[in-house]
């Protein structure tokens, strides 16, 4: 690398040390050479990197660890063990460098504060190297600290990141950026912009696409692997496309491929990519200057994926209108509020016995068909699927004041309950082809007034429903296994339907002072 001009922006250089360069590690000598080669980079002390011959790679190591740089390449590391001391991944090499890097290629470099000593022809070097000249400024230090830090969401941040690249003539055509996520659904969140667009197209990945062909060929599964970034330059007579992705973008006027790793604070890796079709592609000082700031800029797309995540999961073990309320700060006990609504108690039959007898995968995997027919049918509904007890699953619609004598929540759990029992006749339908028992379920639909909030002890809470109409809606359907109908109703949740249903008589209800009449779904309603 040839020295640039000090007022060239971020830059690397790589030259031959005009000293022999010693590193020891607990008494012992472990890189010794008049042949190292000295790195300096943009803001970042003097780096120093020897040939191989010249260090005692039988001290060394190698480790999983991987790094990348959008200029140097993939760095693999070795640990460093003496006379019983260590130091994990304190060695780095570029077993593959770009272009820009050819020079330290399969040098090796090690952390200078993890070394016990340094020495310059002898001498001791009290400090690392630093260049001192002027480096320039980098166009995006300010931006990530103003306008990056208003950015509302993940999908706003990339957006924003767009538009200064292009304002301070960074060269990109297409930007990708792929966050994995905590979502039962959801394998990562896709974000893609392309040069002239309005908008960033926001694209969900469910967890099949880590099973495809097309992920397991792409550089998307090679870093989310740990195995560092992907620089290819796309121009010349003989391109290295090794991904069909690459293929497709020198079709398409590609000059220039950067996939880069894009870590949280907890190890997970994220993906970054950039493609370029201006001719020469991105520039050392281009991309230097985005890799400065990408750990910060991780850092706030961490934070906006946290948050994502955080709301994600308290819907998925909450319900989403629990887990919203919890998110707003209904978080302390005895938080709640008086509803009118539907309640839903549903239970599958004869699961004590499965639990007994059935293998554990084949008894989990019955449980979540059941739920799916049950519980998908109230979500698909506008119910509030509150709680799986065991086999049973409590839900609730609720009630607005304004709804009159036949709400609107009431006919939903209706419907909801008949799609439940064409669910699970389809559903048995598919286990009697497969040779398995059918599944059998009631259903017990009230209407009532509840307390929806937390209760619980101070350090373990639930956001649930409490209250008589929930006892009472929980002995109707017990009683459905009497009655021998799979969806057995109250009195109050009968009149609130706009088509009959069928009394089936009238019933002592455990804790309940007085008999009530109980009505069951028929075919005409």
């Amino acid at each position: 690398m040839q020295p640039p001009s000090a007022h060239d922006g971020f830059r690397v250089t790589v030259g031959p040390s005009p000293q022999r360069i010693k590193a020891v590690f607990n008494g012992e000598t472990v890189a010794d050479s008049t042949r190292a080669l000295v790195m300096n980079e943009t803001r970042l002390p003097h780096v120093f990197y020897f040939p191989r011959e010249d260090v005692r790679m039988d001290l060394l190591t190698r480790t999983d660890q991987r790094t990348n740089c959008p200029f140097k390449g993939n760095a693999s590391y070795w640990s460093l063990q003496v006379d019983g001391s260590s130091a994990p991944d304190v060695a780095w090499s570029y077993e593959d460098t770009f272009d820009e890097a050819s020079t330290v290629n399969d040098y090796i470099a090690f952390d200078w504060s993890s070394m016990d000593g340094w020495y310059a022809d002898d001498e001791p070097l009290a400090e690392q190297p630093r260049d001192l000249e002027p480096a320039g400024d980098n166009p995006f230090f300010n931006w990530l600290i103003s306008d990056a830090s208003r950015a509302p969401s993940a999908k706003e941040l990339l957006a924003r990141l767009a538009r200064v690249l292009v304002s301070e003539g960074f060269p990109v055509w297409r930007l990708r950026l792929v966050i994995r996520t905590l979502n039962p659904q959801l394998f990562a969140f896709n974000y893609k912009w392309d040069r002239g667009a309005d908008d960033i197209e926001e694209v969900h990945a469910t967890h099949d696409v880590i099973r495809s062909d097309q992920y397991r060929n792409s550089p998307f599964y090679l870093i989310a692997s740990g195995q560092g970034g992907v620089r290819r330059r796309l121009e010349g007579p003989n391109p290295r496309l090794d991904f069909p992705i690459l293929n497709d973008l020198v079709e398409e006027g590609a000059t220039d491929y950067v996939a880069l790793p894009l870590p949280f604070s907890d190890g997970q890796v994220n993906i970054m990519t950039l493609v370029s079709d201006r001719p020469g592609g991105f520039t050392t000082k281009q991309l230097g200057h985005l890799y400065e700031i990408l750990p910060n800029l991780g850092r706030q797309l961490e934070a906006h994926s946290h948050r994502t995540s955080a709301i994600t999961l308290l819907r998925t073990y909450l319900g989403r209108n629990a887990g919203d309320r919890v998110w707003h700060g209904r978080v302390e006990r005895g938080d709640g509020d008086d509803l009118h609504a539907v309640i839903w108690l549903s239970d599958l039959r004869g699961s004590t016995e499965m639990a007994d007898t059935l293998p554990r995968e084949e008894y989990l995997e019955t449980l979540n068909e059941y739920f799916d027919c049950v519980a998908g049918a109230v979500m698909d509904h506008g119910g509030e699927v509150l709680k799986f007890i065991g086999d049973a699953v409590l839900a609730i619609f609720p009630i607005e004041d304004s709804d009159g004598d036949k709400p609107q929540a009431c006919m939903d759990a209706l419907d909801a309950a008949k799609h439940a029992l064409d669910a699970m006749r389809d559903l048995n339908g598919q286990r009697l082809e497969r040779g398995k028992p059918e599944l059998t379920f009631g259903i017990g639909l009230h209407r009532g007034n509840i307390t929806y909030g937390n209760v619980g002890a101070q350090r373990r809470l639930d956001f649930t429903v409490i209250g008589p109409a929930v006892n009472e809606a929980a002995r109707i359907e017990d009683l459905s296994k009497m009655v021998g109908r799979p969806v057995l109703a109250s009195q109050e949740f009968a009149d609130s339907v706009s088509c009959e249903l069928d009394p089936v008589g009238s019933f002592t209800l455990r804790g309940v002072r007085f008999d009530r009449t109980l009505y069951a779904l028929n075919e005409d309603c």
